[in-house]
């Protein structure tokens, strides 16, 4: 397994609290209160920490920020097509499967995540190409969050949105303009929320994998939202449903 950096307080503290065993060494800035309790913590857990100088850190950062800290691990891997398969056929009616379609951003991404582990989804679903991976600054705006929630790469979304409708899986499409609010839709059940990309939303082979395409009512000025933040409206949404 290739091991990967995670860097900046963040992400390294997600790591510390959320999957510690995985973490093989880190390099840290020493000053600052937040700094100081970070490397106590990774010590603490059995964390070979060294301490490094801006300039070195920012040579193995490149361009990502690493606000002083960085930590080598073995990351959990994601899935593929195989898995979700696996995920699917094991699925009851309280499984929760955020898709995504095409999300470029890294720094969205990594959001969604974070969103998609607080929400307890079952798996958060991306395609192969054309969209952002688990790179370091999607882990880095994650917080952890890629330790904890599953994700599956897979090489044809259409052809995965099928095979969870095969499944039983409603799926729930947020699109502008649908008509019908994300509070009316059918949240109940083993669920799919799909979103679609920072500028172009949900491509149309992915809209018509939909079983219901549903929109979040904005009566203020703000016309869209970010993907993370719709994400975490929706899903939240299901989750509220589900309870009452």
């Amino acid at each position: 397994m290739k091991r990967e950096l995670a860097m900046g307080i963040n992400a390294v503290e997600g790591l510390v609290r959320n999957a510690p065993e995985r973490i093989v060494r880190a390099w840290i800035k020493p000053g600052g209160r937040r700094l100081d309790s970070l490397e106590d913590a990774l010590r603490s857990t059995g964390v070979a920490v060294e301490h490094a100088d801006e300039r070195s850190l920012d040579r193995m950062a490149g361009k990502v920020r690493h606000q002083g800290v960085i930590a080598e691990f073995n990351p959990r891997q994601p899935g593929d097509d195989r898995r979700l398969q696996e995920l699917a056929e094991e699925i009851d009616e309280q499984a929760l499967f955020l898709v995504l379609d095409g999300v470029q951003d890294p720094g969205n991404l990594g959001a969604c995540l974070r969103t998609a582990a607080a929400a307890g989804v079952t798996a958060v679903i991306i395609p192969k190409d054309k969209a952002a991976g688990l790179t370091p600054a999607a882990r880095r705006a994650a917080a952890g969050a890629a330790e904890r929630v599953e994700l599956v790469v897979v090489t044809n979304l259409a052809r995965s949105l099928r095979l969870l409708a095969d499944q039983g899986i409603w799926r729930v499409g947020l699109a502008a303009g649908s008509g019908r609010s994300l509070f009316d839709g059918h949240l109940s059940g083993a669920l799919a929320l799909v979103l679609g990309s920072e500028e172009k939303g949900l491509r149309r082979l992915t809209r018509e994998h939909c079983d219901e395409l549903v929109e979040i009512p904005m009566p203020g000025a703000i016309e869209s939202l970010n993907v993370s933040v719709a994400a975490g409206v929706a899903l939240f949404a299901a989750l509220h449903r589900r309870r009452s």
